[in-house]
């Protein structure tokens, strides 16, 4: 059975737009115009059928946070996404402290939905964008903030210096939450037109009956309520490079004069009596597959070769889980940075628990995972408890893959002996088989994992998972003592004597594959 989204929001054409975006994935809508209405159907009858709320945060009256307040305690596992025009750093921290699960900026574009959507109603990590947050990430981008290890990213990123070499159309394929803005920048930053504007546009949030306007520009008067003239993105773009997000979103009808814009470097604004000349560089990026809609007859052939000229494809996240730990640290010393917070590690279960989470949101997931458990935690030093919803996804995916007599996806996360056994200490059907397989030897230095649990299940001393993890840090870091001893979040003179006591050396040191890991 479908699933219901009470939809709330006082502006009746937010909540049209939103209506169609949702249904179209498949759910039922509920709507309520303002707060007071959106309690009296939660706290009455039909509230019993609503399985997700998207929020207004800005409401007159009674506000969001005001509804949230009054729905937590009576339904506190209702997911609750906020959306807000201003997804400042305080409205956010307050709307999560309300009991808001997730939070999207506005105007919010259909895969945006969608994907928070379904990552709320699975219990997923948020995929809001926090809007001054997101902005220290994607200023000043260049090839040198896409480092990788990942052999997939690697290509990417040498495919997206060739683009920058050149002025022809780039087509940016991958998941929503991947980084293409982030790619799209770097080539722009890369190429000739380095100094001049850079104009992104989110084809998928833009109304139907304005993409034309927005995209072209219009003359005052060309119709009801435009009271003045406006430069379109095309204009503003003129000179430098214009990247057009969502680019599968876009109405046949735009697609033809896009089409245009394109062969004749010239524009047609809504009501003008002469084309206006433009001189861009066009970077378009889409999550959809548009060979298929092009079969389906949903996307321009014509437009489509002209902009696949050069293909670049994004990896997903868990395609390149070996850049995981690097942009968590990267994430973490950000936050800190914006928000002069005091400085701020990560133990290495919870490290372990990021890196081996599935991440359907990608990056932007990633980033805003962080982000709360650094805003929210008390601690100094964050564990896998700063991160409850990820935690009991991995758990969740354990204990079913034990029921199952199969092993989980990432066995690193699997939950430990004692949360699988019963008051008797017999452990669940299919329990046995996922400890042999979850926990078999690795070599530490190729797989990056250290052994926390002997080979019948049963955690090692304390003392002997520390010696692994020392000894890790001097091999991966080649010895360099200060580098090993900031990694680990230690002193130096702390360092040296734990190293003392386990009689290792700041060389090559054997470490003993076990089973069971804690990923390094």
């Amino acid at each position: 059975m479908a699933k219901t989204i009470l939809i709330v929001d006082d502006e009746a054409t937010q909540v049209r737009i939103i209506e169609t975006a949702v249904t179209r994935h498949g759910y039922q809508t509920l709507s309520a115009d303002g707060g007071e209405a959106a309690i009296a159907i939660l706290l009455g009858k039909a509230g019993k059928e609503v399985d997700l709320v998207l929020l207004d945060m800005a409401m007159p009256g009674v506000s969001g946070i005001d509804v949230l307040e009054r729905l937590r305690p009576v339904r506190p596992d209702l997911p609750v996404i906020v959306l807000t025009a201003h997804s400042s750093v305080n409205n956010v921290v307050e709307a999560m402290r309300a009991g808001a699960s997730d939070f999207i900026s506005k105007p919010a574009s259909a895969q945006r939905l969608k994907t928070a959507i379904e990552g709320a109603l699975n219990a997923e990590s948020p995929v809001g964008e926090i809007e001054t947050v997101r902005q220290t990430f994607v200023t000043e981008m260049d090839f040198d903030n896409l480092s990788s290890a990942s052999p997939a990213m690697i290509a990417a990123v040498e495919m997206a210096r060739k683009a920058a070499k050149t002025s022809i159309p780039v087509l940016i394929e991958g998941e929503s939450g991947v980084g293409k803005e982030l790619f799209a920048r770097a080539i722009q930053a890369a190429s000739d037109r380095a100094k001049k504007p850079f104009i992104t546009v989110n084809c998928g949030a833009i109304p139907e009956n304005l993409v034309e306007s927005i995209l072209f520009g219009h003359e005052k008067g060309s119709f009801t309520g435009a009271d003045a003239k406006h430069t379109g993105k095309f204009q503003e773009a003129d000179g430098g490079t214009l990247f057009l997000d969502e680019i599968g979103e876009l109405p046949l009808d735009i697609q033809v004069k896009l089409l245009r814009a394109i062969q004749e470097g010239e524009i047609d604004p809504v009501g003008a009596r002469q084309p206006v000349q433009v001189d861009i560089r066009l970077i378009s990026a889409t999550n959809r597959n548009l060979a298929e809609q092009v079969e389906q007859g949903e996307f321009r052939e014509d437009l489509y070769y002209r902009l696949n000229v050069l293909p670049l494809h994004v990896p997903a996240l868990r395609q390149r889980r070996e850049d995981i730990p690097e942009l968590v640290e990267h994430f973490i010393e950000r936050v800190v940075e914006s928000e002069k917070l005091e400085p701020k590690t990560i133990d290495q279960e919870a490290m372990t628990l990021l890196a081996n989470h599935s991440w359907a949101g990608n990056i932007r997931q990633l980033q805003n995972a962080v982000f709360r458990a650094v805003i929210l935690s008390e601690e100094t030093r964050l564990s896998p408890e700063d991160f409850p919803q990820i935690l009991a996804h991995a758990r969740r995916r354990a204990l079913g893959a034990a029921s199952d007599g199969g092993a989980a996806e990432h066995p690193a996360m699997a939950p430990r002996p004692d949360d699988r056994s019963s008051a008797t200490g017999a452990r669940p059907p299919g329990a046995q088989e996922l400890i042999g397989e979850a926990y078999a030897p690795l070599d530490p230095l190729t797989s990056g994992q250290l052994a926390a649990l002997s080979i019948d299940g049963h955690m090692k001393r304390l003392s002997e998972i520390e010696k692994q993890a020392i000894q890790l840090a001097i091999r991966k870091y080649d010895g360099r003592m200060s580098e090993v001893a900031r990694r680990l979040g230690i002193g130096r003179s702390t360092l040296y004597r734990k190293m003392a006591e386990y009689k290792l050396r700041d060389s090559d040191e054997n470490l003993e594959p076990g089973s069971g890991q804690i990923s390094a």
